[in-house]
């Protein structure tokens, strides 16, 4: 009965990942492939197949219909909107990584674009040298000295680790768009950050398409990478041969 609580208390997007964990637990005990950054290759190729699918058929033609519908200050005014939403949440993990300083100066951006920049509408801290950071749980528990656990692909939200799959967990509890009231309001904000992320990354789309001969492995590859210099805010230390 607790159980069965909790998996409602999650919402349909925590059951599906627990249904995919459970899931992966027992195919990692059928077989790992080869690449020890990648144990779960096999799950991992069928659920980027199953998204490229999906976005190919709605998503990225939403995205593509925003892009060109949507004027450009209407577009940096949704991405400034959301960005705001998240810097109380940035702030905390930069306290909670010892970066004190970072923390004081994204309190700072809500405090100024949450008035000055009309709900932060407008970025004017970036304007007054305020600047943005980019810090999520996954990173904090990076900081803390928690192990990757592998790269995963999850259905949906895409490329993670199995550290970031956690930290992915408690960033949509402080996500403060997920309680926004009523729920179709909520819903419509969610749907319109999407659509608004997908058209960030249609420039991207040519790159990866001409750049790689396995894309799958290129997107995993890229991932890591740039997880690696978020965690080391871009000063990354090397590695061994």
């Amino acid at each position: 009965m607790t159980v069965k609580l909790e998996l409602l208390r999650l919402g349909s997007r925590g059951r599906l990942l627990v249904g995919a964990l459970l899931a992966l637990t027992f195919a990692g005990g059928v077989s790992a492939e080869d690449n020890p950054r990648d144990p779960y290759e096999g799950f991992n190729r069928t659920m980027f197949s199953v998204n490229e699918a999906v976005d190919k058929a709605l998503i990225k033609p939403l995205g593509q219909a925003y892009d060109k519908v949507a004027p450009l200050p209407v577009k940096a005014g949704v991405g400034n909107f959301f960005g705001n939403t998240s810097d109380l949440w940035i702030g905390v993990n930069s306290a909670m990584q010892g970066k004190f300083s970072d923390a004081g100066i994204d309190a700072g951006r809500l405090l100024i674009n949450s008035t000055v920049g009309i709900l932060g509408l407008f970025d004017v801290a970036s304007e007054l040298g305020l600047e943005k950071h980019d810090e999520d749980f996954g990173q904090t528990l990076a900081v803390w000295g928690v192990a990757d656990g592998g790269y995963l692909y999850w259905p949906i939200i895409g490329p993670r680790t199995l550290r970031d799959t956690a930290g992915w967990g408690a960033d949509s509890f402080a996500d403060p768009v997920r309680y926004v009231r009523p729920v179709t309001v909520r819903n419509s904000m969610s749907a319109l950050r999407i659509v608004d992320i997908r058209a960030s990354l249609l420039p991207a789309d040519k790159v990866v398409e001409e750049a790689a001969l396995d894309k799958y492995a290129y997107v995993r590859d890229a991932y890591l990478q740039r997880r690696r210099n978020q965690i080391f805010d871009g000063r990354p230390p090397r590695l061994d041969d």
